[in-house]
């Protein structure tokens, strides 16, 4: 006789991570990055596992393709930034120092030189990462629809102007170390965001530029 749906066993869940295994990954993911945002995305895995303080067997099992764990610092990454972007609106009544904070404290995050892991087969529209980069880019587009709304964000820029500035002027330059560039960064963000501040002291040239523009095939004219 069959049972019924009051009788039935509970479906099994599958068993949570012990304490200790979410620690380790955790190590490896931030051991990883700093790893490569000093030798790139092709450091070896014994060197991130012997940062980590973890053995390579444990590396292997959180992360059998390096894809993966290329995917894992990415995603990390694009929440810690999304957290510092959070913090800036909520807690900046200023509407320009909220964008402000969420400038600097993302090149803190050294976003320019992990650009380069995004390079060639590496899958950007994973649905994981499609998810964050959305959530990441709502928070951002929040901040500068306030900062323009209140006049203290010039009205010429969009979104996609910071994110390309962020990106570009926290990469060191080819043939610099990044501890090398690290001390002129916060010296150059300065120098872009007292541009961005309304009002405006010159005209641009062309369009504001969108997040849509950055992930099409052509620039803004």
């Amino acid at each position: 006789m069959t049972g019924n749906a009051d009788t039935a066993a509970p479906a099994r869940r599958a068993p949570r991570p012990r304490a200790d295994a979410l620690r380790n990954r955790e190590r490896i993911v931030t051991a990883a990055r700093e790893m490569f945002v000093e030798f790139g995305a092709q450091v070896p895995y014994d060197e991130i596992a012997r940062r980590a303080g973890v053995g390579n067997a444990t590396l292997y099992r959180n992360f059998p393709e390096r894809d993966d764990l290329v995917r894992e610092v990415v995603l990390s990454l694009m929440a810690r930034v999304t957290e510092l972007a959070e913090r800036a609106a909520a807690e900046e009544e200023d509407t320009f120092e909220a964008l402000r904070r969420f400038t600097l404290g993302a090149a803190d995050e050294r976003v320019g030189a992990l650009c380069p892991m995004l390079d060639g087969a590496f899958d950007q529209d994973h649905p994981d990462l499609v998810a964050e980069r959305d959530r990441l880019e709502e928070v951002v587009r929040g901040i500068v629809d306030r900062a323009q709304r209140a006049g203290r964000l010039r009205a010429d820029v969009g979104v996609g102007d910071l994110m390309v500035a962020v990106s570009q002027l926290t990469r060191p330059l080819p043939g610099t170390a990044c501890a090398a560039f690290a001390p002129f960064v916060r010296r150059h963000l300065q120098l872009f965001l007292d541009g961005l501040e309304a009002p405006a002291r010159s005209e641009l040239p062309g369009t504001a530029a969108t997040l849509e523009d950055l992930r099409s095939d052509s620039c803004p004219s």
